[in-house]
């Protein structure tokens, strides 16, 4: 049962479903690699997926708020110049996808779409810089 599951697999997992979708978005947007980059990057770090757990924070449900209270309450080990709120932030936004993704995939499909239009008009002020 992935409720069960060590909050780091659950961050793992996530990360990695998180970057699939963010990917996914980029390529119908442009065919230049150094652009698919750019755009990528800009919606998959730590920063943009704290604003992003923000954002959905009122549509969650309590057991998805449960899996995030415990994803920012975990320790993490980040270089100096990080800023380690920001980083818990990150790491349970992905700990919740990877959690949606492994228990209710119809549940992460919701809250990607709840995402994709933020995150394309990110990626939108990427393609005009």
């Amino acid at each position: 049962m992935p409720k069960n599951l060590p909050i780091r697999s659950l961050a793992h997992i996530g990360d990695g479903v998180y970057e699939v979708f963010a990917r996914e978005i980029t390529i119908y947007k442009t065919e230049n690699a150094n652009k698919l980059h750019k755009m990528t990057v800009s919606i998959v770090n730590a920063e943009f997926q704290a604003f992003l757990l923000n954002e959905i924070e009122n549509f969650l449900t309590e057991e998805e708020k449960e899996i995030i209270r415990r994803a920012r309450n975990l320790s993490v080990t980040t270089a100096r110049r990080t800023n380690q709120k920001l980083h818990r932030l990150s790491t349970a936004f992905e700990a919740l996808i990877g959690y949606l993704y492994l228990s209710d995939k119809k549940r992460l499909e919701q809250i990607f779409e709840k995402i994709t239009p933020i995150a394309c008009e990110k990626i939108g002020s990427e393609l005009n810089t």
